[in-house]
């Protein structure tokens, strides 16, 4: 099966590291023209070289805004009026004690993981359906399903964006245009490992670490390992393609599978 995405302009947020960069280099392989977003200039311009450096002949735009605020999608609607897929990736994490979250760090987290993906959603879609094709994708969590304890409120905003993916994928009802969220498991990227390490023993080596995380705070994976961000992208490119044609208002897992016991 060959996944060709030429001639489709994508836009994936938060696209400088980790699993957004990996999206970004995916589709680019596929052929698509790829907006590489970040806060940074330095940052943006740093991971269109690497990715460039993969795909020589990459079509490559930066889209260089803050897009968690109002005048940040503006910003990038400025930079990018038009995009034919968008890849919703944009995210922040971390653990803290539930009783112990402040108000505005539960609006944060709602502002960056779900307002902030709804926002382009509503600018980009109306031009999708206008032309009878397009592909919506949000990037969610296995912690929309199985809530961790140390991080409820980044649960929440995961379960949020399947809400939200469900609901605008019947707004784009038989428009050609589909709407998906993707289910990604404890992924392997530099902040995960920082992740990792605020919940088990900093003097154990990576390997061991990630293999005490899984155990003690993941053991409902299958996997029992970490995800690699290729692999989460490996799903995205697809979803994106022609021949994901009868994919939408789907919740995809690429989340190492679940035991039983814990989800049905």
């Amino acid at each position: 099966m060959r996944l060709d995405l030429s001639g489709k302009t994508a836009l994936v947020t938060g696209s400088t590291q980790g699993i957004g960069a990996a999206i970004a280099l995916g589709l680019a392989r596929a052929g698509a023209r790829v907006a590489v977003n970040g806060r940074s200039a330095d940052k943006v311009t740093k991971a269109i070289e690497q990715l460039t450096a993969e795909v020589p002949d990459a079509q490559v735009v930066p889209v260089v805004a803050d897009i968690a605020s109002e005048q940040g999608a503006r910003d990038a609607l400025d930079q990018l009026p038009r995009a034919d897929i968008l890849v919703n990736n944009l995210g922040i994490f971390g653990s803290a004690d539930p009783l112990e979250i402040s108000d505005d760090e539960w609006r944060r987290y709602f502002e960056v993981n779900v307002l902030a993906a709804v926002r382009l959603t509503r600018a980009y879609l109306p031009g999708m359906t206008e032309r009878g094709w397009g592909r919506v994708q949000y990037i969610a969590s296995d912690s929309a399903i199985v809530i961790p304890a140390e991080m409820i409120h980044y649960g929440m905003s995961k379960t949020a964006l399947l809400g939200v993916s469900r609901g605008f994928a019947k707004a784009a009802a038989g428009t050609g245009v589909t709407v998906n969220a993707v289910i990604a498991g404890p992924t392997h990227t530099g902040g995960v490992e920082d992740f990792v390490y605020q919940l088990v023993d900093r003097d154990l080596p990576w390997d061991e670490a990630q293999k005490e995380f899984m155990r003690v705070h993941r053991p409902q994976s299958l996997l029992q390992r970490l995800i690699e961000p290729e692999e989460i992208a490996n799903m995205v490119v697809y979803l994106s393609s022609p021949q994901a044609s009868a994919t939408t208002g789907a919740a995809v897992r690429v989340d190492g599978g679940y035991v039983d016991s814990i989800v049905p």
